[in-house]
């Protein structure tokens, strides 16, 4: 799911609001904020998960504080594209959020975005606790960069400007 289908309920997301990316693993949620003009990824912070209701009133207070129009989640594809467990956990967190805002959500393909961001951090000489304590904050920002990046390209190539 990384085409622009996937995103697709983004494009109506009123102008100024941001996006906020999610990297769900079974412990830590890690979330990555875009700016306003949906260019740039930041990564915010990882949340140490709990149990649902509680992961979710966190996620929504995020939401609130930092005017988020739509969120982006990290969609766990296997290596060969097909669906797994992971997937099925994603799909179904996504489900019994829905049911708590009317916030659009999206997928993007999130395949060696962890391997991707651990690479970068043993490059930067960072030590093997450090990247423990960042690495899920950098990967939601990994997905949702790759998104945003997406959203830019397919606006620009069908005249479409935020």
């Amino acid at each position: 799911m990384s085409g622009i289908d996937s995103l697709a309920p983004l494009l109506d997301v009123p102008p100024g609001r941001r996006l906020l990316g999610l990297d769900l693993g079974s412990k830590t949620i890690g979330l990555a904020l875009s700016d306003v003009s949906w260019t740039v990824a930041t990564s915010l912070e990882t949340i140490a998960r709990k149990k649902f209701t509680l992961d979710a009133e966190r996620l929504l207070a995020i939401c609130a504080r930092h005017d988020v129009g739509g969120l982006v989640f990290g969609w766990p594809l296997n290596m060969d594209g097909s669906e797994g467990p992971r997937t099925q956990s994603t799909a179904a967190f996504m489900r019994n959020l829905a049911k708590l805002t009317d916030l659009p959500m999206a997928t993007w393909d999130e395949r060696l975005s962890t391997a991707a961001v651990t690479r970068m951090l043993i490059d930067a000489d960072a030590s093997r606790a450090r990247r423990g304590q960042i690495v899920d904050k950098l990967a939601a920002s990994y997905i949702l960069q790759g998104a945003l990046d997406r959203i830019a390209s397919a606006r620009h190539s069908s005249g479409r400007q935020k």
